[in-house]
C-alpha cells in the first residue's frame, strides 16, 4: 500500500517556522490545541518538531525565564527532547508503521527533503481496524 493514502497535506497541516519566537510559537500551538507542531525553514525543509514537553523542559532548566522573555527566544535556541523522524512519501508501511509507533504523527518529506505533509498514528490505527473487520467478516 502506498503511504500516501494517508497523508494529510501541508496546506491542511499547521506549523512554525524557524525564525519565530518562542512566544509566536506558543500562541499558535495554543489557538490550534496542539500538543506538538512541525517546524520548516524557509524553504519549507522539514526542520524538527517543537512539543509543549520541549517548551516545559526549557522552563526547568531555565526558572529565571518569564512569559515576556518568550518574545526574544529564538525557537531554534529550544533544545527539543525528542526527535520526530520523518518518513520519504516513498517509504514502505513497514518503515511508516516503525516510526508511528514512537510518534504520534510522521512528517513526511520528498526527496529533497521538502515538508509536503503529515500522516496521523490515528488514521493509521483507524485503517487497521477497519481491516481487522473486514477480515473478520469474511472469514466468519
Amino acid at each position: 500500500m502506498n503511504i500516501a493514502f494517508f497523508l494529510t497535506p501541508k496546506n491542511e497541516v499547521f506549523y512554525v517556522t524557524d525564525k519565530m519566537t518562542l512566544r509566536q510559537a506558543m500562541e499558535k500551538m495554543e489557538y490550534h490545541r496542539y500538543k506538538s507542531i512541525p517546524i520548516l525553514d524557509d524553504d519549507g525543509r522539514y526542520v524538527g518538531v517543537l512539543t509543549e514537553g520541549d517548551i516545559l523542559w526549557q522552563m526547568k532548566r531555565n526558572p529565571q525565564t518569564c512569559f515576556q522573555d518568550t518574545e526574544k527566544m529564538s525557537l531554534m535556541d529550544l533544545s527539543r527532547y525528542w526527535t520526530y523522524e520523518p518518513v520519504s512519501i516513498n517509504a514502505d508501511m513497514d518503515s511508516l508503521i516503525r516510526v508511528a509507533g514512537m510518534q504520534s504523527f510522521v512528517p513526511v518529506v520528498d526527496d529533497a527533503g521538502t515538508f509536503i505533509g503529515i500522516i496521523k498514528r490515528g488514521d493509521i490505527l483507524n485503517y487497521c481496524y477497519e481491516q481487522i473487520k473486514i477480515n473478520e467478516r469474511i472469514c466468519s
